[in-house]
């Protein structure tokens, strides 16, 4: 009975050690690197964090869109987007529906990816840019189509960046 009880035990514990070396095995073999390293390798440009009002569909529509144009995108439900806005610089009449960083610039409101990018190799010395209110022809919307002006804002003041 004894034989039988060791024989058992020592099959287990090879069972146990199979099992343990395979995970370990695959663990090793997992390329996926893990979701913090995901942004750490994105360039800063192709970055977005975005706060928004957890029930606006069109920051989650407009949010879709910035990754399917190459941004990695991080929302984050803030109520108070609006508040957050005003705090960074977006004057109080020109905000947008939500508010994103990109790349250490601010921008508010569903800006199309194109004047967003030209904003990041521009460079220029403003605190961002705010595309006011929800324009029906702006990306996270129906879709960019016609014109939208795009303001800029920082020390200086306010002033058009974009009319397109």
């Amino acid at each position: 009975m004894n034989s039988k009880f060791t024989l058992g035990a020592a099959a287990a514990l090879t069972a146990a050690g199979i099992i343990g070396f395979a995970t370990f095995g695959m663990a090793e073999n997992d390329n996926t690197p893990p979701a913090d390293t995901v942004a750490s390798t994105v360039p800063a440009d192709r970055q977005m964090t975005i706060w928004r009002d957890p029930s606006c569909g069109c920051c989650d529509a407009y949010a879709d869109f910035a990754e399917e144009n190459g941004y990695h995108v991080t929302r984050i439900d803030d109520r108070d987007f609006d508040k957050r806005s005003v705090e960074v610089g977006v004057p109080e009449q020109g905000l947008g529906c939500h508010l994103a960083e990109v790349d250490g610039y601010y921008v508010s409101g569903l800006v199309p990816v194109e004047i967003i990018q030209r904003l990041t190799s521009e460079r220029p010395e403003v605190t961002g840019i705010t595309l006011p209110g929800m324009p029906q022809n702006a990306p996270g919307m129906a879709g960019k189509s016609g014109t939208l002006k795009t303001y800029a804002f920082g020390e200086d003041g306010v002033a058009v960046y974009s009319n397109e």
